[in-house]
Order: structure tokens, then C-alpha cells, then sequence
């Protein structure tokens, strides 16, 4: 191993994101108004589920999706942050995959960013979500008066979540640095093998499982710790053997965070997977009506 290669970890400063404090986790707007702690969770977990959808029928870089998403969770975040008794989870989601794409190299127009949403919320798409629904262009067709309401409440979000936000809306996501990383350990080399492929492809996607974690890690932990936590799992599961002392230590990622995180990745999908059972007979509400409904509903049901 040539720890020559190892980045110069002044030179990493940049990549590093503001985390959320400790008030920020405990506390919310959505708790103080009412919203008890687990549809909370499952609010926030259907919102990220439809921005991922949104920009994969966008055709956007995952790396894009991945900002949308992090700005999507900030924007809930803490006692100053939105609430999803006033902002719905529907229209945060549009502005925050229309603000990430705006400043990247993929702009998306309002049309297009409108009609998608549209589609995912149509009462058939929802229904089979996360499967592909049938195609039923009628379910969700904007008329010209409805798309510039849409639009007009998209841009409206989007100052809402800019302000709210400070205007740092900068993100940076570990997915790059992970097939970096990679490379500097020496497993991924420029004509990658069958097994180095699939090492990478583990790696991004637990990053990308990480997005959905309940416990926020892209907001309480640096790009860095998230990707070493993800090359740790992936090389474990496709049997790559990495330097057999503390590694990640040159990566500047001690044993408790990197513990922390692993445990997080590998929960996550179970707990995914149990959201998905628990709203299987009904819709995630991702609306303020939706919502009003619900809470109606389990106060009926107390």
C-alpha cells in the first residue's frame, strides 16, 4: 500500500458540510405542531422516495438527486426549520430537486419539474409506488391554468426554502470522494475487474441508502465518514481485503464514528422496508391536507 497517494487532507476542508446541532435533531417545527415523531419519519422517508423518483424521471446525475435530498431534509430541520403542517413534504421536494438542478450543469424548466410531479402524484402512480404504475396519461395531465399554479407555488417553495436555508443551499455529497477513495486504496483500478465493479457499485449504494437513514447521516456526519463507512461494508460483503491496520484512520475518521455509521447503513433498509409494510394499504400523506386527514385519523383511533 503506497500511502504516498493519500489525499492531503488540508485539501478536504471544502468538502465538508454544515452539520445539524444537537437542538436541530431533538426538536422540530413538525413536533411542536403536532406531528407525532414516527409519521414524522415516514413523511420525511415517502418526501426523499419522491425526489429520488423525480430525478431519476428527470433524467438528473445521482449526485444532483443526492443535493435535492439533502436540501429536501435541512429544510424540516429544527425548531426554525419548515413544518409539515404548513409546508407540504410534495412541494418541498419539487423545490428542492428544481433549486439542486439550477445550480448544476442539468437545469431543469418548471414544466418539466411540474409534469413529473404531477405524474408521481397521481392517485395510480402513488398506489404502486415504488413499482412502475400503469401508464395513464389522463390521471395526471396539467391544463395550462393548473401548470402556472403549479409553477407559481414551485417558485414560491423555493424562496421559502432559500430563506429558511440562509441561502446555503451547498452541498456536498460523498459519492465522488468514495470511488477516490477507493482508487487510493488501491481497489479500483483504471480497468476495474468484475469484482473492483461491484466493490464500487456496494459503496454507492449503500451512500445512497444513507440518504434515507432515520437518523439524518448526511446531516450529522462529514462526506469523508460516510464514505469510508460505505467502502467498509462494501469490502466486507464482496470479500476485498483492504490494509489490515486502522485505515480509515488516514482518512482522518475515528472508530466510534465509522462504528456508528456502519450499524446505520445496515438498519436502514429493514427500517425502509417496514415504513413500506406500515403504509402498504395507504398513502404516505405528502400534503398539508393529507396530513390533516391523518392526524384526524389516528386521534379517532386513540
Amino acid at each position: 500500500m503506497d500511502w504516498a497517494m493519500a489525499p492531503d487532507l488540508e485539501s478536504l476542508v471544502p468538502l465538508s458540510n454544515s452539520l445539524a446541532t444537537v437542538e436541530q435533531i431533538s426538536t422540530s417545527s413538525s413536533s411542536i405542531d403536532g406531528v407525532p415523531t414516527d409519521l414524522e419519519s415516514s413523511i420525511r422517508l415517502a418526501g426523499l422516495e419522491i425526489t429520488q423518483a423525480a430525478g431519476i424521471l428527470l433524467h438528473l446525475p445521482q449526485d444532483i438527486v443526492a443535493q435535492a435530498m439533502v436540501i429536501f431534509t435541512r429544510f424540516y430541520l429544527g425548531p426554525e426549520g419548515g413544518s409539515y403542517r404548513i409546508n407540504s413534504a410534495k412541494d418541498v421536494s419539487a423545490a428542492s430537486l428544481y433549486l439542486a438542478a439550477k445550480l448544476s450543469a442539468t437545469p431543469q424548466t418548471p414544466r418539466s419539474v411540474c409534469n413529473v410531479y404531477s405524474y408521481l402524484m397521481s392517485d395510480l402512480t402513488r398506489k404502486a409506488f415504488p413499482k412502475p404504475p400503469l401508464h395513464d396519461p389522463e390521471s395526471y395531465y396539467l391544463s395550462e391554468g393548473t401548470y402556472h399554479s403549479t409553477r407559481s407555488v414551485l417558485l414560491r417553495t423555493e424562496a421559502l426554502v432559500l430563506r429558511t436555508l440562509s441561502f446555503d443551499v451547498k452541498v456536498t455529497v460523498p459519492h465522488h470522494l468514495a470511488l477516490t477513495y477507493l482508487q487510493t486504496l488501491g481497489v479500483l483500478p483504471s480497468n476495474p475487474t468484475s469484482k473492483s465493479r461491484g466493490l464500487a457499485a456496494r459503496t454507492i449504494g449503500y451512500l445512497n441508502l444513507g440518504l434515507l437513514s432515520p437518523q439524518l447521516l448526511y446531516l450529522t456526519h462529514q462526506p469523508t465518514t460516510l464514505a469510508i463507512a460505505a467502502i467498509y461494508l462494501a469490502s466486507r460483503e464482496s470479500g476485498v481485503k483492504l490494509p489490515g491496520t486502522a485505515w480509515w484512520e488516514v482518512f482522518d475518521v475515528d472508530r466510534e464514528d465509522l462504528g456508528f455509521v456502519v450499524v446505520a447503513y445496515r438498519s436502514c433498509e429493514a427500517w425502509i422496508n417496514s415504513e413500506r409494510q406500515k403504509w402498504k394499504e395507504r398513502v404516505c400523506p405528502l400534503t398539508v391536507y393529507e396530513l390533516g386527514k391523518e392526524l384526524e385519523l389516528e386521534s379517532e383511533h386513540e
